[in-house]
C-alpha cells in the first residue's frame, strides 16, 4: 500500500484537492513515502523485495485505482498482527490520496467479508435490552494482555497514551468468553491461570478455560432458556422459544446471579421481582412504547411471542458512507481531533511509541520470513479462521470433526515443503517453536505457497505438558502486544517448523470431562453435557 501511495505521488496521480480540504497530516506522510528522512523511498521496487511482488505489477495497478472508482478495504486479519495498526491506517491513506472516500463504490472500509452486516443499510434498531448502569470499577486492561496481569500485577505498561499498571487479581469470574481459545503462548496462559486464588466459569461444555477453573457452574445453551434473537440490523426481531428442558444440574446466567444476589442480600435489587420470562416481557413493552411513540406499530408482547418474530422496520433504502462529511467537512466532522481524516495524528505521534508512529509505517515484525527468526523456524504459519465453525464454537460437532485429519485439526502444506520433510498427505504431524508444540494431521497441497503453513483456530486446547494433542495453534503463537496504541492480539502470524511424528500419537482427550475434586459432603455427581 506505501509503494502504491508513492507511485500515486511520483506520477501526480493523488488527489491534492481532497487531501487538502478534507485530511490533515499528509505532507509528513508524503516525506516518509518519499524517503526524505530516512533516506528509503517507499516505491515499488522497495516494495516488491518484501512483497514479492513484481514492482511493475504495484505501479499498474497504482495506475489503474487512479484512473477508475476504487474501493480499498482492509480484513480484519490484517490488525492480528504485529503492528496490525498500520496497514489499517495505511488503506485509509491510501483511499484518501485517490480522494473517492464519501463517493459510492469508492472509499474506504473495514472488516468486509469478515461481519455480514458490515456496509449494511438494514435497520438500526436495537433489540430490547436491559438498561445500562454505570461500572463503579473504572480499571481495565485490554483483553490480549490477560496473562501478563495475572503474571505481572503491578506492572506498568503503555496504553493509548496513557500508562496503566496491572492489578493485583485473587479472584477470576468469567461468564461468557472463552481466554483459551482468542489469547496467545497458551502454555504461559496455563501459568497465569494458576496464580489466582480462585477460578469460578459458568460454561455449558467442558472447554479449555472450564477446565482450568476451579468451580464450574454449568449453565444452559440457547435451545434450554427463552430469550430474544436479533443482531446489528439484523430484519427481524426473534422470540426464542425454549425447546428443551435444561440438562442435568444446568441454570441459566441469569438464575445463577440471582442466587448468589440472594446470598449477598441483594436479591430484590438484583432482580426487581422479575423472573427470566417476565423480563423479557419488560424490557419488551419498554421498546414497544418508545417505537410506538415515533408512529411504529408493534405488536403486543404476548403476540409477538405467539407469532414467533417480528419484521424490524427498514433502514435507509441507500446510503454512502462520510458522503455528509465530503458535501461539509465542517458540519459534518469526523470524531478526530481535527474533525478530518487524520493521515499523520499529532496525538498519537506525541507518544512517542517506536512501534506505533504518527503515520502509517513499514515495521518488520519480529515473526517472519524475512527476518532472523526464520532461520531456526523457517515456515510462516498463518492462524486462519475455520470453514468448519466459528471460532471454537461447536468444534466437537459433526461438521467441525468432518474436517479433522488423523482426528487433529487440519494444516495444510505444501509438496516441496512436505517432501523435504518425509511427510505425507494424512501423516500426524508435530509443529513446533520453542514456545510449544501441537499435533496435527497434514494435508499436502498445492494451494498455498512454499514456505507457508496454514492451521486454522478454534481447535479445543488438549495439554499434555506443551504439547498439544488437538492442533491448536496458539500454543506456538507470541504473547506480544500488536503495538503499545491497542495491545490488541497477534494471533494471525507466527514462525514454526514441522517434522512428522513418528509412532503412535497420543489420544486427543478433549471429548472426556475432567478429573473432579469434589467436596466429600456431597454424593451426587454434577453432569456436564458432553463436548459433541
Amino acid at each position: 500500500m506505501l509503494a502504491l501511495a508513492h507511485t500515486l505521488i511520483s506520477e501526480g496521480l493523488h488527489d491534492k484537492a481532497f487531501l487538502d480540504r478534507y485530511c490533515v497530516g499528509y505532507d509528513e506522510f508524503e516525506r516518509y513515502l518519499l524517503g526524505l528522512d530516512d533516506g528509503v523511498p517507499k516505491d515499488a521496487v522497495w516494495a516488491s523485495t518484501i512483497t514479492e511482488v513484481s514492482a511493475a505489477d504495484i505501479v499498474a495497478l497504482a495506475r489503474r485505482m487512479a484512473t477508475s472508482r476504487t474501493f480499498i478495504t482492509v480484513t480484519w486479519s490484517l490488525q492480528r498482527i504485529e503492528h496490525g495498526e498500520q496497514p489499517v491506517w495505511a488503506g485509509i491513506a491510501l483511499a484518501a490520496m485517490l480522494g473517492q472516500i464519501g463517493l459510492p463504490g469508492g472509499g474506504f472500509g473495514h472488516g468486509y467479508g469478515s461481519m455480514g452486516d458490515t456496509g449494511d443499510i438494514g435497520p438500526e434498531l436495537r433489540a430490547p435490552k436491559l438498561p445500562q448502569d454505570s461500572n463503579p470499577v473504572q480499571e481495565f486492561i485490554p483483553v490480549a494482555r490477560i496473562a501478563n496481569m495475572l503474571l505481572n500485577p503491578g506492572t506498568r505498561y503503555d496504553y493509548d497514551g496513557t500508562v496503566r499498571t496491572y492489578p493485583d487479581i485473587h479472584l477470576v469470574y468469567w461468564a461468557g468468553g472463552n481466554p483459551f481459545h482468542h489469547h496467545q503462548d497458551l502454555n504461559r496462559l496455563r501459568t497465569a491461570f494458576t496464580k489466582p486464588d480462585t477460578v469460578v466459569v459458568h460454561e455449558p461444555y467442558w472447554t479449555a478455560t472450564a477446565r482450568h477453573a476451579d468451580f464450574v457452574l454449568p449453565t444452559t445453551v440457547p435451545l434450554e432458556r427463552e430469550d430474544f434473537g436479533s443482531g446489528r440490523r439484523d430484519t427481524h426481531l426473534i422470540a426464542m422459544h425454549q425447546v428443551v428442558e435444561p440438562f442435568g444440574q444446568a441454570r441459566d446466567d441469569y438464575a445463577i446471579l440471582a442466587e448468589l444476589a440472594t446470598r449477598l442480600g441483594i436479591e430484590e435489587r438484583f432482580t426487581e421481582g422479575r423472573s427470566p420470562r417476565a423480563w423479557l416481557e419488560h424490557l419488551y413493552e419498554s421498546w414497544r412504547k418508545d417505537l410506538l411513540d415515533k408512529g411504529i406499530p408493534v405488536p403486543s408482547f404476548v403476540d409477538f411471542w405467539s407469532h414467533g418474530q417480528y419484521e424490524l422496520p427498514a433502514g435507509d433504502v441507500e446510503r454512502t458512507v462520510f458522503a455528509d462529511f465530503r458535501h461539509d467537512p465542517v458540519a459534518h466532522r469526523l470524531p478526530t481531533p481535527s474533525g478530518k481524516i487524520e493521515i499523520t495524528s499529532q496525538r498519537v505521534k506525541s507518544f512517542g511509541y517506536e512501534d506505533c508512529p504518527g503515520h502509517p509505517a513499514w515495521l518488520e515484525p519480529s515473526e517472519w520470513l524475512g527476518g532472523p527468526r526464520a532461520e531456526s523456524f523457517p515456515l510462516q504459519l498463518i492462524a486462519n479462521q475455520p470453514r468448519t465453525r466459528l471460532h471454537s464454537q461447536l468444534d466437537g460437532g459433526a461438521v467441525s470433526q468432518a474436517g479433522k485429519v488423523a482426528g487433529r485439526e487440519a494444516v495444510r502444506i505444501h509438496p516441496e515443503d512436505a517432501r523435504t520433510r518425509s511427510i505425507g498427505n494424512g501423516d500426524v504431524v508435530r509443529i513446533f517453536n520453542d514456545r510449544g508444540a501441537c499435533l496435527a494431521g497434514a494435508v499436502v497441497t498445492p494451494d498455498l505457497r512454499r514456505g507457508v503453513v496454514q492451521l486454522p483456530t478454534g481447535a479445543w486446547f488438549d495439554p499434555a505438558g506443551s504439547l498439544c494433542l488437538h492442533g491448536n495453534p496458539n500454543v506456538l503463537t507470541a504473547d506480544l502486544p500488536s503495538s503499545s496504541l491497542s495491545q490488541g492480539c497477534t494471533g494471525q502470524h507466527v514462525l514454526v517448523e514441522i517434522e512428522r511424528y513418528d509412532g503412535t500419537p497420543p489420544p486427543v482427550t478433549i471429548g472426556q470431562p475432567p478429573h473432579i475434586a469434589r467436596d466429600r459432603a456431597r454424593t451426587s455427581d454434577v453432569p456436564m453435557r458432553d463436548n459433541s
